[in-house]
């Protein structure tokens, strides 16, 4: 691990050396994020997943760099072109950028407009007209007439030729169009001649413009898709005039007749060739950005949605509504088994109600079933209508639970696997039921972008944001920690230091052996190595098992210091679990030794005081205005209840019960300049929404949440 990698990370992230160094050699020893971050506290300072994610990315990136530099160093040698003075300036090269600059005059090249000067025998006159000296050029010119350069004009167009790619290969004159690009450019959109119908959608930016870094990210990515679609014209672009003025400074050095020519030269290398380069490489810094921002606030909505508080061990009733096909129910036991499945039909055309109200009844009495899931798809409201005219026996609760993603799920070699014998109809109700259970141990089967909690996440660079999404299921699972012996072989795979052969042998072993009693048992695992062991066990539970804290985050490398906590105190852990007044008489400073310290020690008081607990927030029952069932329906001025859907960087949208959700701008969520709307509410939170406007024909819906308590 080379010290530079450190000095640079340490400054770029504002870190402690040390914080980065003992971060690196953890993550090289084949430590895990989330493992790194809970239980390696002092040896990172307490660094978050965030910051320890941030270090490993900034190293790849220099080991990236090194590995092109000296891919760089390489072909220049081998041109017999690398003086000691280019080695120095390539070896200092702080970015991509910058050494793709200083390669770029010796860069293999296709035939240009330039080389094809230099083998007419032109490249002297060009280094002549660069001096720009008061001699008559038309004299200078006609000493390199040729076969091939016939004219005077000839000869100096590849001259300038020439002069151009110079020009063009010149750090400073690419460094002050950056500049110009940075604190100038403009992205501008133009409607694609004879598209503008079958553009409509992008019709807000048929005639655009705006200044590239005051561009938000959704923006950046709707002109960009526009243009994949052929249906703008995009141009990202700064003063061309004030550019010209700058280059000519660098490279104009008098006004006679060879500087002329120069001025000529860096006139025609800016249109053909700076600004192409220059543009392109700022359309990928844009998009990139864009990216980011985009990836961040999927990964965020992600992030929230999988934490989202879940029912818990109940027997449910789960309804994939519908009208024609009628409606799947299934019944899950606590467990998430499915009992027993068939369908109704209680909606038009067959309008079978009260049959359909009398089978609810009878299957929550033969279930006891504790709460009923409705998926939030078509015929929802029509289907949760009916469901709460229903007089139960017994306390039930009623959820409407999104279906997105559960089409995919269905459909899928996860969901075949599980459910054989059953179709998609079946496998999709049986998600809605789950996802009400423990939406993270559900979701974790579905690929997160099918979720539909992003923005513009289908424009993105797909492998960053499966990387982003994969690094948040992980972060999600390991921080609410995995039943072991119900857990299923998708939510072990992301147990940190498990992943796909380790939890399928954890399922295997399971079903062939039967519950883990320990957390040592799972020493017993096929392949269940000491790392692996060490990575995994602190987030997997053993809920009753023969140890106590096998059902906490307590990792068991610190069992040794609880059972000295309870010894000192004359107790037994199960005593010091139970009573707060032992746990109150602990010091944690006594059991602090050189590998651990305080950090670690208030982590185990904290478990100690809950062990095992979700920290995730409890479910509340969420119910539609009563006459609200489509967008006929909705008018404005209402106030009506919403939940969160999906939140953007331009507002958030808000399901209201009729099947189209509402958007309430960035601007219509306070009363007060908002920058980000995920300051403002949560996913999936329940608020109260006012109605702006309805145009029903296009299907949209303006709300505010402004004046509503």
């Amino acid at each position: 691990m080379e010290t530079n990698y450190i000095n640079i990370i340490s400054k770029e992230l504002q870190v402690a050396g040390w914080q980065v160094k003992n971060t690196l050699q953890l993550l090289e020893e084949g430590a895990t994020i989330p493992f790194i971050s809970r239980y390696r506290k002092e040896a990172t300072g307490s660094l978050d997943e965030i910051h320890i994610a941030e270090i490993r990315d900034l190293f790849r990136t220099l080991n990236d760099l090194d590995k092109r530099r000296e891919t760089v160093l390489k072909s220049i040698d081998e041109q017999g072109k690398l003086t000691d003075e280019l080695k120095a300036k390539i070896n200092g090269a702080s970015s991509f950028t910058e050494l793709e600059d200083f390669y770029l005059p010796f860069k293999p090249k296709k035939k240009t407009r330039a080389t094809m000067a230099r083998e007419k025998g032109l490249e002297p006159l060009a280094v002549m007209l660069m001096k720009q000296h008061d001699k008559a050029i038309m004299t200078m010119a006609e000493k390199f007439l040729s076969d091939e350069a016939v004219t005077v004009e000839e000869a100096l167009q590849g001259a300038r030729d020439i002069i151009a790619e110079w020009v063009n290969e010149d750090q400073q004159a690419r460094n002050c169009l950056r500049r110009h690009f940075s604190t100038g450019a403009v992205i501008q959109s133009k409607l694609v001649k004879g598209k503008d119908q079958e553009g409509i959608k992008y019709k807000d930016y048929f005639d655009f413009s705006e200044s590239l870094s005051r561009c938000p990210s959704h923006r950046v990515l709707a002109v960009f898709r526009g243009q994949e679609e052929g249906f703008l014209k995009v141009t990202i672009e700064p003063d061309e005039n004030k550019v010209i003025i700058a280059l000519n400074r660098i490279f104009v050095k008098g006004s006679g007749e060879a500087s002329q020519q120069v001025e000529m030269a860096v006139k025609d290398s800016y249109k053909r060739l700076l600004f192409p380069s220059i543009e392109n490489e700022f359309r990928a810094i844009a998009k990139e950005k864009a990216d980011q921002e985009a990836i961040r606030v999927f990964a965020e909505n992600l992030r929230q949605l999988l934490l989202a508080p879940p029912l818990g061990q109940q027997r449910v009733l789960a309804i994939d509504p519908g009208y024609r096909t009628g409606c799947k129910v299934i019944c899950l036991d606590n467990q998430g088994n499915l009992l027993h499945n068939e369908t109704i039909f209680p909606h038009p055309p067959q309008s079978e109600t009260v049959t359909a109200r009398k089978k609810i009844s009878s299957l929550v009495n033969a279930y006891k079933i504790e709460a009923v899931a409705i998926g939030n798809g078509t015929a929802s409201r029509e289907t949760e209508h009916m469901i709460k005219r229903i007089r139960f026996e017994r306390d039930v609760k009623v959820f409407v639970v999104s279906e997105a993603g559960a089409s995919v799920y269905s459909a899928s070699k996860v969901a075949r696997e599980e459910f054989p014998q059953y179709d998609v109809t079946v496998r999709g109700a049986v998600s809605i039921g789950r996802r009400l259970m423990d939406p993270l141990a559900e979701l974790v089967k579905i690929d997160p972008q099918s979720i539909g909690v992003g923005q513009y996440q289908h424009d993105v660079d797909p492998v960053k944001l499966k990387d982003s999404l994969d690094q948040v299921v992980e972060s999600c699972v390991n921080r609410v920690g995995v039943e072991v012996n119900t857990a299923s072989r998708h939510l072990l795979n992301y147990v940190s230091g498990l992943g796909p052969q380790l939890a399928r042998n954890i399922v295997e072993y399971r079903t062939e052996s039967g519950p883990f009693h320990s957390r040592e048992d799972l020493k017993k695992v096929p392949r269940m190595g000491i790392k692996a062991f060490e990575q995994s066990v602190g987030f997997l539970r053993v809920r009753n098992g023969s140890n106590p804290l096998d059902n906490s985050a307590v990792h068991p490398e610190s069992y040794p210091i609880v059972e000295k906590m309870a010894a000192d105190l004359h107790t037994s852990i199960d005593q010091l679990l139970k009573e707060e007044k032992l746990r109150n008489q602990i010091d944690c400073n006594k059991y602090i030794t050189d590998s651990v310290g305080l950090p670690t020690l208030n982590d185990i008081m904290a478990e100690l005081a809950k062990p095992g607990r979700d920290p995730r927030t409890i479910i509340k029952v969420f119910e539609f205005a009563a006459d609200i069932f489509k967008i006929e329906d909705v008018k404005p001025g209402m106030v009506l209840p919403g939940i969160v859907t999906n939140i953007t960087n331009f507002g958030v949208f808000v399901d209201i019960g009729v099947k189209q959700d509402g958007l309430v701008h960035i601007s219509q969520m306070a009363d007060r300049f908002v920058s980000n709307p995920a300051e403002i509410v949560k996913l999936h939170q329940h608020v109260n929404v006012k109605v702006l406007e309805v145009d029903v024909e296009r299907r949209r819906i303006q709300l505010t949440l402004k004046g509503v308590s």
